[in-house]
């Protein structure tokens, strides 16, 4: 608002206002002004939500949005003559407002953008075209893009080779190349028949399973799929890959499209007793999730909650970006900028992801056995909260001698902790699991049967989860003794703490009277274990077996667990009779915390009737026998998806399909919610009403049934556009709209608009639904056909090829080299399916995982699949893979960047895959007459000149026939599809 002096402009609230003027004044400064003068932006001088009101400034404004050529709102339709009058009437009757109310950006664009208008049911008119026009064009795409080629000066290439059609053919369609004799065959083939030969060989491709694999991985890159979980701990997903098996299916089963994006947004509701319907909704639970924040945190807290709320935004943002290309996501803190998407608009859409989490979700279940499930899960449920209820019954009758026992005892633990001290290695650390009432144990085996005095029990200190003090002691517990130490011989239990929950000690010895006994093998079972934040663990800093003389008669001894996790030099067996354990704080302070917890402890015992104990071993009994039917129940099998009903883990509670509220954050914080939203969509057409119309028993899956509907409705508008334009760019390396992901007005508009039209109508209107039928229509095209030799006075015109006057030479992608080369070693396994190989060896996967590439041998059986079925860690992406240009599985990629670096061809000569299937590869084409010859034509697809035969067999007959395929490998042929 040009002419505004700077005196920073905002409404102080200083006044109630009596009439409607202030009302209609800021609606028409809220869906004006505000979206750009606001602290935020802050563009211009003006800043409407900040400093004092002056009406002189306001006078200023209205100088700015009046008269002929109104400098402001800027690049908007002028103020109508009613919103000029309020602000008029309003600044004339002093300007002031509402006490306390601040100004809300309520600017929402409208639909009079292209991707919102209806999808025009046009032709090519290829009827139309005549002489050399008509020769060249085989179907109505071509029509399509001979108009928009005359419009720039442009005309078509020739139609490329048959030989350089077929090798071209097969990436396109399968991502495998062709053999020399495929293309002999071809070549023949269409020499006779033309183009019968020609579209038997594009329904050949369609049909092989080949084809499923190849735009698999396109999808897959847009899923922004991977199987580990990302972010810091980065832990693998072993029930991810079933997701990854039904898209391949799928598309090899040229699923209808509406049916394929029904089934990955609310497959459970729409397609009971499919089990697609589940595995398909593996798709919202594909990208990355803090391991941390959710299951080691929590809801309980805000930074919990806030990785709750950025989880159900990435749900929301993959869904809208991929199936709308619509940055939905933009309307967290306010209204989208520049598309139709309001803040309202944009919770509506959480509201419909309240309830599902991302879990492991049993599918292809018989439906009786499920039920089951259900059913014993909230017995145990019931059985876990009696004995917490036997618990609360003998803390109230402890009554004052108990709490006062208890005060007494955190009083002191500061006190008796005071400053910790301790060494690099912290004690003995159990394997993790995720139930409490797991059994551990870990013993002390002396060398001899020795006497013993007592027994100390110290417990370790690690910080993990702010625990510290007393890190992984259990909960309850015995010790034991035994003259063998596979404790089936004479076995004399010292202390028998497993009838209820004991305090944790922290640092403070637990000391273990023994009553003299000669011994040589000392246990500590655990039977209750401590908790992590999202798991339990026995762990132990050091067991002191003290001897007559009061010497430590474990020194020198040995240590057997059931489990360790061995994780030097903080954690092992050998460190529980090191001597190194946490020390610090006053000694007096911790011999009293000692008494006061054994005082606690026998209190406790006391308390603990007979009555109590009746109870209590009863309780436990039930609950073990429905834990052990519940393990027992045939588990179905597991996909990583969206669910609402999972067994427990750390912190993530499922909701049982309740969902959670759902409120429009003011700014996007979590600390302000407003309004309680309900499930929704934007009104991104005609006719289309925000709020879903649910009934007042609707389930959650009933939201995102409605949902679904809504993206494969026919009067979606960015919905068929948007999948056109990607089957477009799979094919060409660029689409229509050269921003796969935006359709916005942020994003590219359509080259050739009419032509999106034209796919999208054709795929949405076909009663299949066929994406082969589209595939089919492009590759056949004379558009697709052309020749990719390039000429400087076209290219002068259109140096980007926007306008497809000639074919793209493009590079193959990662996983396209990858699968070429075990091609041409004859090493490529065809089988399909199941869990990913590994071309890593994992390390430390129960803490933070290590993916180690550099040790995984190559030749390893399982991994001469195809490269769809490789096992992808988000934190450590493959390197070689990566360093070609592999899509990064933590971000949605619409088209794979493709650079050239010094880095490619080291890693395509030197690789250890690289050098491993070159020696394969000249092992196969060793037994021809010509190896040189036979080895080119494999690699390349055509025959080598005299000259590079001449040059290859010199280099072999120098260096090896292993050094030449390298070589060939190393060709550009290779790795580009001209």
């Amino acid at each position: 608002m040009k002419g505004v002096r700077s005196t920073a402009l905002f409404l102080a609230f200083a006044a109630l206002f009596p009439s409607g003027r202030a009302a209609d004044a800021l609606d028409v400064l809220e869906k004006n002004c505000l979206s750009c003068h606001n602290a935020h932006d802050h563009k211009g001088d003006v800043i409407l939500d900040r400093s004092p009101l002056q009406v002189d400034d306001l006078r200023d404004i209205i100088d700015s949005v009046t008269g002929p050529d109104p400098e402001m709102p800027k690049d908007r339709a002028p103020l109508s003559a009613s919103e000029i009058a309020a602000l008029e009437a309003w600044v004339n009757s002093g300007a002031t407002i509402p006490t306390g109310q601040i100004l809300e950006d309520r600017y929402v664009p409208g639909l009079d953008w292209w991707s919102l208008k209806p999808i025009a049911t046009q032709h090519g008119r290829i009827g139309d075209l005549t002489g050399s026009d008509r020769a060249w064009a085989r179907n109505e795409i071509d029509a399509f893009v001979l108009t928009k080629l005359k419009e720039k000066g442009l005309h078509p290439s020739p139609e490329a080779e048959p030989r350089v059609l077929a090798r071209r053919l097969y990436f396109d369609l399968t991502g495998l190349p062709p053999t020399p004799g495929q293309i002999d065959s071809f070549a023949a083939a269409y020499a006779k028949e033309g183009e019968t030969a020609y579209g038997a060989l594009v329904d050949e491709l369609l049909e092989s399973p080949a084809y499923g694999e190849h735009f698999a991985r396109h999808w897959l890159d847009v899923a922004r799929y991977g199987e580990t979980h990302g972010y810091d701990k980065d832990k693998p997903r072993p029930n991810a890959w079933p997701y990854r098996d039904y898209v391949i299916r799928s598309l090899n089963d040229d699923k209808p499209w509406s049916r394929f994006v029904q089934e990955q947004i609310a497959g459970d509701a729409l397609f009971p007793g499919d089990p697609d319907g589940i595995v398909a909704l593996g798709f919202i639970a594909a990208g990355p999730w803090d391991y941390i924040a959710h299951s080691e945190v929590g809801e309980k807290k805000l930074d919990g909650r806030i990785a709750k709320h950025m989880d159900r935004d990435d749900m929301v943002s993959a869904v809208f970006n991929a199936f709308m290309s619509t940055t939905a996501q933009c309307a967290q803190c306010h209204h989208h900028k520049f598309d139709p998407v309001s803040m309202e608009d944009y919770y509506r859409l959480h509201a419909v992801f309240a309830a599902v989490d991302r879990a492991d979700r049993v599918y292809d279940l018989d439906p009786a056995i499920q039920k089951r499930r259900e059913s014993l899960s909230v017995e145990v449920g019931k059985g876990e909260a009696s004995l917490k209820g036997l618990d609360q019954r003998i803390t109230e009758a402890g009554g004052e001698e108990l709490t006062r026992l208890r005060d007494q005892i955190r009083a002191l633990t500061d006190k008796g902790v005071g400053k910790i001290e301790k060494s690099p290695e912290f004690g003995y650390h159990s394997q993790i699991v995720t139930q409490a009432d797991s059994e551990k144990w870990v013993q002390v085996d002396l060398p001899e049967a020795t006497a013993i005095q007592k027994i100390e029990l110290i417990g370790a200190h690690d910080d993990f989860g702010g625990i510290g003090a007393g890190f992984g002691f259990p909960v309850r517990y015995r010790v034991e003794v035994a003259d063998d130490a596979a404790f089936q011989q004479n076995i004399r239990v010292l202390a028998d703490r497993t009838s209820g929950d004991q305090p944790n000690p922290g640092i403070a010895p637990v000391l273990i009277d023994t009553g003299g006994v000669t011994a040589r093998h000392i246990r500590l079972s655990a039977t209750r274990l401590a908790k992590r934040s999202n798991d339990y663990i026995l762990a132990l800093a050091e067991m002191r077996i003290i001897g007559p003389s009061g010497e430590n008669v474990a020194d020198g001894a040995s240590v057997t667990a059931l489990d360790s996790i061995e994780s030097g030099p903080r954690w092992g067996r050998k460190n529980l009779i090191d001597g190194k354990f946490p020390t610090g704080g006053d000694p007096d302070a911790l011999r009293q915390l000692a008494d006061l917890r054994a005082k606690e402890q026998a209190l406790l015992n006391r308390l603990n009737t007979p009555e109590i104990q009746r109870e209590r071993d009863a309780a436990e009994t039930r609950l073990a026998e429905l834990k052990k039917e519940l393990s027992g129940l045939p588990i179905g099998k597991l996909v990583y998806a969206a669910a609402t009903h999972f067994t427990k883990f750390g912190n993530v509670i499922p909701t049982e399909g309740k969902p959670r509220e759902i409120h429009l954050l003011q700014r996007g914080d979590l600390r302000s919610p407003g309004a309680l939203m309900k499930p929704g969509a934007p009104a991104l057409w005609e006719g289309v009403a925000p709020e879903f119309s649910l009934h007042s028993g609707a389930s959650e899956a009933d939201g995102r049934a409605a949902l679904a509907k809504y993206l494969t409705e026919p009067r979606n508008p960015l919905a068929w556009r948007s999948i056109a334009n990607r089957v477009w760019l799979w094919h060409f390396g660029r689409g229509i709209v050269d921003s796969p992901n935006n359709f916005g007005r942020m994003g590219m508009e359509p080259t050739h608009p009419e032509l999106l039209d034209f796919l999208a109508a054709t795929l949405r209107d076909d009663p299949g639904q066929s994406l082969k039928a589209l595939h089919r229509l492009i590759v056949t095209s004379a558009t697709w056909r052309q020749r990719s030799d390039s000429d400087t006075s076209r290219a002068a015109i259109d140096g980007d090829n926007a306008y497809y006057w000639r074919a793209n030479r493009r590079r193959l992608s990662a996983e396209e080299v990858r699968d070429a080369v075990l091609v041409a070693a004859g090493k490529l396994s065809r089988d399909m399916g199941g869990p990913s190989f590994q071309d890593f060896v994992i390390e430390k996967p129960e803490h933070s995982p290590h993916y180690q590439y550099h040790l995984h041998d190559p030749d390893d059986p399982k991994s001469l699949r195809r490269s769809i079925y490789r096992m992808i860690a988000r934190s450590q992406t493959q390197p070689f893979l990566t360093t070609l240009d592999c899509a990064d599985p933590s971000q949605m990629v619409a088209k794979r960047d493709e650079t050239t670096t010094a880095l490619q061809a080291l890693a395509l000569m030197n690789n250890p895959f690289m050098t491993t299937m070159a020696g394969h590869f000249a092992d196969r084409v060793g037994g021809e007459t010509d190896p040189v010859s036979a080895a080119f034509g494999i690699a390349t697809g055509r025959s080598a000149t005299l000259e590079e035969r001449t040059a290859l067999a010199a280099y072999a007959e120098t260096y090896g026939l292993n050094n030449a395929c390298r070589i060939i490998l190393n060709l550009s042929e290779f790795s580009y599809v001209d």
